[in-house]
């Protein structure tokens, strides 16, 4: 065995764990859709922002974009401002594509605007001038798939196409962009039905070494009537993806939130929860997560806000990650007091969508989760009425 043979046999002895790689046709290449969507003011924001809490604020949301995921997409590659999904096999049909478009664009700007509404931080004031939005550009074409030890190599014409397609003759900074190779694997009597709710548009960019590159764009706008509205009452839920539990405590209102927001508390009165983890360093300050095990899962948490409204109602906020059938979800905690030795305790589950796609399932998952509520604010309120 030469040299060449024996680093080849070591690397395949490495990578001896490595996802199996998909069947190939006979020049090497599978069909792939490639997905990316693209973080747009991101450089401006980082450069402007003059807040050590801007490099994070990105990271939340290339995190929310890739929780956002549901349509089984794979993360290829991070690359500062973007994501690069794929998926191996025949394309989603544009349905499915559109309804996971709008699931990201929501998602990502709902952040944003929970970030902004506090308006006493460095960040929310910034984000109140800078506007953080999202293009998405969609390509299907065929790619050589490279397993390298655990990393995925993507290769080929067509991923170079779709990183090109992100600079291009679009108006706008909010847009999703389907190539030519993705739009005609749909016919146009489904193109025209998804998006019936915007303008489909025609445009091509040249691009040196790859010619006249076509496509079809439609700016997302429109999909910001569907935001959550920062006037709105936040007691009520965003367009019923919303679980909800009340309960009265007698205990004041700040000594309940002093409650909620102790980490170490997190075990003697949430459902199910035997232990936190969470560096003790950074207590107290908003952006810091911490872990909870969680019946026999563990669960991430972030703390992401605290406000005081003008009628003087609490609000906590924490951002929930790796829920696997709640993907991106969010908990609020509203205190209203009514005396001084009592107050209003609500607990609101938000949601963007439930990781399973039979009903039954749905519905089972919607019911757990409103007992688990329940039975945590009754925890909450036996650990707070001790004193």
């Amino acid at each position: 065995m030469g040299l060449l043979d024996e680093m080849r046999a070591a690397r395949r002895s490495a990578g001896a764990n490595r996802p199996r790689l998909p069947e190939t046709d006979d020049t090497g290449m599978v069909p792939a859709l490639l997905f990316i969507p693209d973080i747009s003011g991101f450089t401006r924001f980082i450069e402007e922002s003059e807040s050590p809490q801007a490099p994070y604020l990105v990271a939340d949301l290339l995190e929310i974009l890739i929780e956002a995921n549901i349509l089984d997409l794979q993360v290829n590659e991070i690359q500062g401002d973007a994501v690069l999904f794929y998926r191996l096999g025949p394309p989603p049909t544009v349905r499915e594509l559109v309804q996971q478009c709008r699931r990201i664009y929501l998602d990502f700007q709902n952040y944003l605007r929970l970030v902004e509404r506090d308006t006493g931080s460095e960040l929310g004031a910034v984000l109140a001038e800078q506007m953080l939005t999202l293009k998405i550009i969609v390509h299907y074409g065929v790619v050589s798939v490279a397993q390298i030890r655990e990393y995925t190599k993507l290769m080929g014409r067509d991923v170079i196409v779709v990183h090109r397609l992100l600079k291009n003759n679009v108006t706008g900074s909010e847009y999703v962009l389907l190539s030519d190779g993705y739009v005609q694997t749909q016919s146009a009597e489904d193109l025209a039905r998804s998006f019936s709710w915007t303008r489909l548009l025609h445009g091509s960019t040249f691009y040196e070494h790859l010619g006249e590159v076509g496509y079809r764009y439609a700016h997302l706008s429109p999909l910001r009537l569907l935001l959550n509205s920062p006037d709105a009452n936040p007691a009520l839920p965003s367009r019923g993806c919303a679980i909800k539990v009340r309960r009265a405590i007698r205990a004041s209102a700040p000594y309940v939130l002093r409650v909620l927001t102790n980490f170490r508390l997190r075990p003697h009165w949430m459902e199910g929860a035997s232990a936190v983890h969470y560096d003790v360093t950074k207590v107290g300050r908003l952006g810091t997560s911490y872990k909870v095990d969680v019946f026999r899962g563990q669960i991430d948490f972030q703390a992401v806000q605290r406000f005081q409204d003008d009628d003087d109602r609490l609000e906590y906020v924490e951002k929930i990650s790796h829920f696997r059938l709640f993907p991106n979800s969010l908990l609020f905690c509203y205190l209203e007091t009514v005396d001084l030795e009592h107050c209003l305790v609500t607990l609101e589950f938000r949601y963007g969508h439930i990781a399973s796609r039979h009903r039954l399932v749905r519905f089972g998952q919607l019911r757990r989760m409103h007992r688990f509520l329940g039975r945590s604010l009754q925890g909450l309120a036996a650990v707070c009425e001790k004193k």
